[in-house]
């Protein structure tokens, strides 16, 4: 008996000890709803990915990738004038903490480059987003008919995307 209250005695520090250390916290997950991307042209070799991203704390999206397309790169879309300018963000797209971020058409989203094949209404892809902060996100992402406003959204009579590419 001796023994034993000896030996405990000899132990609890030790469970103490590992009860009091820190535990690393996890990265904050960010929210991402509504992916969506619009069909292409037979022989258009560029697409657009569109999602709506909310992080619990300050971050960024930093770049995304799919076996769909050669690369994928995080782009702005501006009007100067009557010019559209579509730009790689190089540093990656803010995500200020607890403000929903959207990505949509003529503003930010994720560009699809060199694509294997054309995107089909109907199909699904996927695609893993990277942050600087919290972990990859993994989305399945439906492909919208040629010229669609957002996911579920039928065309408005429009025969294209609407979208060029050029830099």
């Amino acid at each position: 008996m001796r023994r034993l209250i000896l030996t405990l005695g000899l132990l609890a520090p030790v469970a103490i000890h590992a009860v009091a250390q820190p535990v690393a916290a996890q990265p904050a997950t960010v929210r991402a709803e509504q992916p969506w991307a619009r069909a292409t042209a037979p022989r258009q070799t560029v697409g657009g990915v569109y999602v709506t991203l909310t992080s619990p704390v300050d971050d960024r999206l930093l770049g995304a990738s799919s076996p769909v397309a050669g690369h994928l790169e995080v782009h702005e879309m501006t009007m100067e004038g009557n010019v559209m300018r579509m730009r790689e963000l190089t540093g990656g797209l803010k995500l200020p903490a607890g403000q929903a971020v959207a990505l949509a058409p003529g503003g930010f989203h994720v560009m699809l480059v060199d694509l294997k094949q054309p995107l089909a209404a109907g199909q699904v892809i996927p695609v893993q987003l990277r942050f600087e902060h919290a972990p990859p996100v993994d989305l399945q992402v439906r492909v919208a008919p040629v010229g669609a406003k957002g996911p579920g959204v039928a065309p408005s009579g429009a025969q294209g995307s609407g979208m060029e590419h050029a830099h």
